[in-house]
């Protein structure tokens, strides 16, 4: 008799665990989904604040990442922004899809194999009059090695599979279901270092 209650015991407690750990899971990607398709951190009152507080206008304007004020700020597809001055934010304001990062701020590498992560505001580059962030340096030379195909491909996961999709969903499904084209990052690498051999 005080064997069956053990096991009953333990069947109980097995279940409360698993219950508690999905639960717990639910909670972290409800969390995550408050953010929609952007890499934004929450600083003060700004839940949703993109480019870590860095100014999107000021890449155009002085070419440099450049720390916005907390009191200039506007918002723009539920995600807000802060800005080095007052112009910047006009400017912005009244384009603001011609300063707002590609990709929701995510590093643009990673979104050629569907994979919303990272992106640092210092890693950056303007490519036909449009905003790329970048995880770092690294992720920055592959993007750019064949810049042209991997916009496409970019492009094509933002608009298909990761805007307005749960990115923590879609980094996990990505990371256990690769696309077909992936690399790894050793394979990246290498055929970085190839193209920078003599011929």
């Amino acid at each position: 008799m005080m064997e069956k209650m053990a096991v009953k015991t333990a069947t109980q407690n097995f279940w409360r665990a698993n219950w508690a750990l999905m639960a717990t899971a639910l909670l972290l990607i409800s969390g995550c989904a408050s953010n929609g398709p952007y890499n934004s951190i929450s600083d003060g009152t700004d839940s949703t604040l993109m480019l870590k507080g860095h100014d999107p206008v000021a890449y155009f304007t002085v070419g440099a990442h450049t720390l916005g004020k907390a009191d200039i700020r506007a918002d723009y597809e539920g995600a807000t922004y802060r800005f080095a001055s007052e112009d910047n934010k006009a400017a912005f304001v009244k384009e603001p899809a011609k300063y707002a990062p590609q990709y929701g701020g995510f590093c643009s590498n990673g979104i050629v194999y569907g994979i919303p992560w990272g992106g640092d505001p210092d890693a950056w580059k303007i490519i036909d009059g449009k905003l790329y962030i970048f995880g770092g340096p690294g992720s920055r030379k592959y993007f750019l090695m064949d810049e042209k195909r991997n916009i496409a491909l970019a492009d094509g996961y933002w608009k298909d599979e990761i805007k307005g999709s749960n990115g923590f969903i879609q980094r996990y499904k990505r990371l256990a279901i690769r696309v077909p084209h992936y690399k790894s990052g050793k394979e990246l690498e290498e055929e970085w270092q190839r193209k920078q051999s003599p011929k």
